[in-house]
Parts: structure tokens; C-alpha cells; sequence
């Protein structure tokens, strides 16, 4: 749960600087957080089977 909140936190910092970072930065982090956030949903949908 705590990687949950983590991901949540940085994407949400990463949202509020993204105005003064350039796309193509912003893009490849947000896709990161992503795929991160993925990989967790993934993950606890498989402990609880």
C-alpha cells in the first residue's frame, strides 16, 4: 500500500512541475509511474487468488 501512496505522491509532483519541465521529459516519467502502478495493480490482484 505504501508504494501505492508513493506512486500516487510522485505523479502528483510530476503533474504540478510539469509546467516548467519540457515533454519530453514529463512523458517517459509519467509512463514510468505508469507502468509502475501497473505492475502493483498486477501484482495485488494476484495475492488475493
Amino acid at each position: 500500500m505504501i508504494f501505492l501512496v508513493a506512486a500516487v505522491l510522485l505523479l502528483g509532483v510530476l503533474v504540478g512541475a510539469a509546467a516548467h519541465l519540457t515533454l519530453p521529459v514529463v512523458v517517459p516519467a509519467a509512463a514510468a509511474i505508469a507502468l509502475w502502478l501497473l505492475a502493483f495493480a498486477v501484482r495485488e490482484r494476484r495475492r488475493e487468488h
